[in-house]
């Protein structure tokens, strides 16, 4: 059984699983599927806007499909649940990859 399927097998029984779902889109990127990497993030997201690290990954995966407005975007909402948390390592590496695309 593959990764990919073990955390389907557990999201079936716990679908809001922020942990596993942000686990499963990583596993996508892993295998290309970028689309799906990108459902899944977004998914998580808007369901649970404080899983901060999300908001990196997403905004790479933007960033390699040629978005960057949208990547900036991504990484400016995660900058400031980041600084609503307190959570300044997470800050800094969005805020760094933001403003790598900005200049």
């Amino acid at each position: 059984m593959s990764r990919i399927e073990k955390l389907e097998e557990l999201l079936r029984e716990n679908s809001g699983d922020a942990f596993l779902n942000h686990a499963l889109a990583l596993e996508y990127v892993k295998t290309g599927d970028d689309a799906k990497a990108g459902t899944i993030f977004k998914n998580l997201l808007e369901k649970n806007e404080d899983y901060v690290g999300s908001y990196y990954h997403l905004g790479k995966l933007l960033e390699r499909s040629g978005d960057e407005t949208g990547a900036i975007t991504v990484y400016k909402k995660g900058m400031e649940v980041a600084q609503r948390l307190g959570e300044r390592h997470a800050y800094n590496e969005l805020r760094a990859a933001c403003e790598y695309l900005e200049f």
